[in-house]
């Protein structure tokens, strides 16, 4: 697909400086600039390649000098990084813009399909399923009975969505997620354990990106939720009767226990790990590999390490470790020497 530098620069609000009669049909890194591409610069640690960038054209800051000519063609923005996001996702969009319903897919008489959906080769869909208007479910997808997808939300190759689920609209689903499996719940019995049935479901609110491979259990009773605005990296795992409030973002490895409570706005590294029925506050940050044992009730909290403690606890304490050796033989001297 090929555009003129014209309609990007309409498109975005831009200025060019250049070749107005350029045309570009891919988008590219500025280090790895080709002809006929369209790259940015907005990291100032990347502005040696604005010289010698192959890119046909390139997108800049308003107010960014430059120190000597270029021959790329320049489109001038208020802020060259969400320009070019922007273009990313229109780009996005035309790419994923299928639609159309396989006739190798198997889809029960009872399902209600809504307007512009695509359904790709192999996709099972179950009885009294809801899907809304502009869904992708893309091949080899399955959604249980009873389940409710949402208008303009997509669910990527081979993800498994368990009966009862609700996902709102705008949602993201990624290869191999799972959503809705029963939550880990064994009663001990003499010397073994008992299943404890789950019979709770899964609701994802609207606007919500979930990672590939990530899992969210359903819950025993009631729901296990994630709530609008969350985005969760890949290889995510929450437990049964989690909630999760609005904007919080996990990336990679992160495991949450059953029956916590997330707070909005969080961030949490990867692999960190949090126990059940803990509550977590408002606005907390956890660095990588924290392991949190208990509630944090302190709002936009900082906490580093396992088990995790306040970050800036953790930073003096951390000027001493690799110093633990001389201090363990400094205190054996000492003893030594007083007996």
């Amino acid at each position: 697909m090929e555009f003129s530098i014209t309609q990007i620069a309409e498109l975005l609000g831009g200025k060019i400086e250049g070749n107005t009669d350029t045309k570009v049909y891919k988008l590219c890194k500025i280090e790895e600039g080709e002809t006929g591409g369209l790259s940015f610069l907005a990291n100032p640690q990347y502005t040696p390649h604005i010289y010698d960038t192959e890119a046909t054209a390139v997108i800049i800051n308003s107010d960014f000098v430059l120190e000597k000519p270029v021959k790329t063609t320049l489109i001038r923005v208020e802020n060259a990084y969400q320009a070019f996001a922007k273009l990313l996702e229109m780009y996005n969009q035309v790419k994923q813009n299928k639609v159309g319903i396989s006739e190798k897919s198997s889809i029960h008489e009872s399902v209600k399909i809504g307007e512009n959906c695509y359904i790709g080769d192999f996709a099972v869909i179950g009885e009294n399923v809801q899907i809304g208007n502009n869904v992708k479910i893309y091949p080899q997808v399955y959604i249980g009975d009873n389940a409710k997808i949402g208008n303009n939300t997509t669910i990527f190759a081979g993800v498994k969505i368990y009966s009862d689920t609700v996902i709102g609209k705008d949602v993201v689903i990624h290869a191999g997620s799972v959503i809705g499996a029963d939550g880990f719940g064994f009663a001990p019995v003499d010397s073994s354990y008992k299943k404890v049935v789950q019979i709770g479901n899964v609701i994802i609110e609207d606007h919500v990106d979930i990672g590939a491979n990530t899992c969210i259990d359903r819950a025993t009773l009631g729901s296990t939720i994630i709530k609008k605005g969350v985005k969760l990296d890949n290889l995510i795992q929450i437990a049964h009767n989690v909630v999760v409030d609005e904007n919080t973002v996990m990336a990679s490895q992160v495991g949450i226990s059953g029956s916590t409570k997330i707070g909005k706005n969080c961030m949490f590294g990867g692999q960190v790990g949090i126990a059940g029925h803990a509550a977590i506050a408002d606005g907390v940050k956890l660095a990588a590999q924290s392991g949190v044992p208990s509630s944090i009730k302190e709002e936009n909290a900082i906490y580093f390490g396992s088990p995790a403690i306040d970050a800036s606890v953790y930073r003096r304490s951390a000027l001493h470790f690799k110093n633990f050796d001389k201090i363990v033989k400094r205190l054996n001297d000492l003893e030594a020497k007083l007996k």
